[in-house]
């Protein structure tokens, strides 16, 4: 296969959320700790978060800081570390995360991972001198959209990326679903109802495609957490 194993894992309520009021529960707070806990027996080579996700959980929406470079800077893919022991995707089409250093640590627990940015030919020479300047790694893969396909050979063929946990959000998990870009879905699911009709599925559909591909899947697992939660295991 030249793609990555990819397995998406999410944590979500009874009606199929994935973000909302109901995070900040008790309930959802111990499920958390059993996703991330299930997130390491994985032992992904990386692990993949559209630009919303990243933002909510790690740059918090701070303006990258911008330079236009004395030379036009040619839209190739930039390696700054082949060899990190895990991986974390940044899927950021236009390049707007406000990184300040070239890898996530101290979350959750997990190990040091090194970012990659995932882009499209709308970047500016000022966003990929700022990814340069900070040591980040970048790869070029679409021309407006994200080329699902073309991202996860990438990741696998640049990278060596073997397993790749897809963990968010529903507009990214909709764009790989589409394409039959999933092997397997892992789902950690919280006892405990959103209930707001504003807030994001498990799975969504991007503004740019006509309609999403239905996905069946097959039962593998379902194992109890703790007093009331489930994971549940499906492939395609």
């Amino acid at each position: 296969m030249n793609r990555p194993h990819i397995i998406c894992h999410m944590m979500v309520a009874l009606d199929g959320k994935i973000i909302g009021e109901y995070m900040d529960t008790k309930t959802a707070y111990d499920m958390n700790a059993e996703y991330d806990r299930i997130h390491d027996e994985f032992e992904a080579d990386a692990w993949m978060c559209g630009r919303v996700t990243m933002d909510d959980n790690f740059t918090f929406y701070e303006k990258p800081e911008l330079h236009e470079p004395a030379e036009k800077i040619p839209h190739t893919d930039y390696i700054a570390n082949e060899n990190a022991d895990i991986y974390v995707v940044a899927v950021d089409p236009s390049g707007k995360l406000g990184w300040k250093e070239n890898n996530i640590h101290g979350y959750a627990k997990r190990p040091p991972a090194h970012i990659i940015e995932a882009l499209t030919e709308q970047v500016s020479d000022a966003y990929l001198a700022y990814l340069r300047k900070l040591g980040i790694s970048y790869i070029f893969v679409g021309e407006k959209q994200i080329d699902c396909k073309l991202l996860t050979e990438k990741l696998k063929s640049v990278f060596g990326i073997n397993k790749l946990l897809l963990e968010g959000g529903g507009y990214l998990n909709g764009s790989f679903m589409n394409e039959g870009l999933m092997d397997e879905l892992s789902l950690v699911v919280a006892p405990v109802a959103d209930g707001n009709s504003n807030t994001v599925t498990l799975f969504e559909k991007a503004d740019y495609l006509e309609s999403n591909l239905p996905m069946e899947f097959k039962l593998q697992s379902v194992d109890r957490l703790g007093e009331s939660g489930l994971w549940i295991r499906y492939k395609p």
